[in-house]
């Protein structure tokens, strides 16, 4: 009825036509690769060795510098600080007693001689500075100490610690400030007697290291005495396995580098592969 408006909407609705992609003639060519397994193989053996290789040499030309002197001490404790871990004294071997006095271990391509009385001296030591509990004698009658205030509070917060020195002390409360503490108990050890001048001196050390179980000085030197006249001495045969057993206690220690007297305990000989090489 309507043709002309029909014509119209037929032309509304048209879709208008897509490009379709032309196919496209591609000039391809073929070029050959060579590979081979055994080559490749070959390839990552050398990479690996490279990095042994350099390895080897930070090893052989950087761990250990310097010479067995007492003027390079320090430098050779620093670099077995730095280069020794405390495991690393188990893996050591065994390679044998050296002179009655020294072991010769080996831990890779590093030889290292080790002082076997400074460093069973040095484990002791360690062992009676954390575990002894000193004995106190008691006193006829208690002395007042007469402390500052600051030494005081001091004394009383750490009075644990004074207790494992074998000093004890009684506590009261209620007095007036530096009359709170009199001593009861003063350690005692064979030839070895301590007074107010080693309280003065704890006291010190815990002003700066409040809480950490401290020594006085006297009390250390009773430790080293005891110390090195229980250590394998100079010029005692071991077998492996004692020799092992000294190894071993190095790496439970917190410095095993030198005994308490200061003589060093353990010192770089040689590297093997810097020696095969020259």
């Amino acid at each position: 009825m309507f043709p002309t408006e029909h014509k119209s909407e037929n032309k509304c609705f048209e879709r208008p036509s897509l490009m379709v992609d032309a196919p496209v003639l591609l000039q391809r060519r073929t070029v050959p690769l060579q590979f081979s397994f055994h080559e490749l193989a070959g390839k990552v053996k050398r990479l690996e060795d490279q990095k042994k290789q350099k390895a080897s040499d930070d090893l052989c030309y950087r761990r250990f510098r310097a010479k067995i002197l007492p003027g390079e001490n320090q430098s050779a404790e620093d670099e077995l600080k730095k280069e020794i871990s405390k495991d690393m004294f188990k893996q050591m071997e065994i390679i044998g007693q050296f002179n009655l006095g020294f072991i010769i271990t080996k831990l890779n391509s590093d030889i290292f001689m080790i002082d076997q009385h400074a460093t069973d001296e040095k484990y002791n030591f360690e062992m009676l500075q954390q575990h002894t509990v000193l004995q106190g004698q008691k006193l006829i009658a208690p002395q007042k100490l007469h402390l500052p205030a600051v030494s005081e509070n001091i004394l009383i917060e750490n009075i644990e610690i004074f207790r494992k020195n074998g000093f004890e002390f009684l506590v009261d409360e209620e007095a007036h400030v530096m009359e709170r503490v009199k001593l009861v108990s003063l350690p005692t050890s064979k030839n070895w007697t301590f007074g107010p001048a080693d309280i003065e001196e704890l006291i010190f050390m815990l002003s700066d290291s409040p809480g950490v179980m401290c020594r006085p000085s006297r009390v250390r030197q009773m430790f080293a005495s005891r110390a090195c006249r229980k250590s394998v001495m100079i010029g005692t045969a071991l077998s492996v396995s004692e020799m092992k057993k000294l190894l071993v206690h190095m790496g439970e220690i917190e410095h095993p580098w030198n005994c308490p007297h200061g003589r060093p305990t353990m010192r770089h000989l040689a590297n093997l592969d810097i020696i095969s090489k020259d």
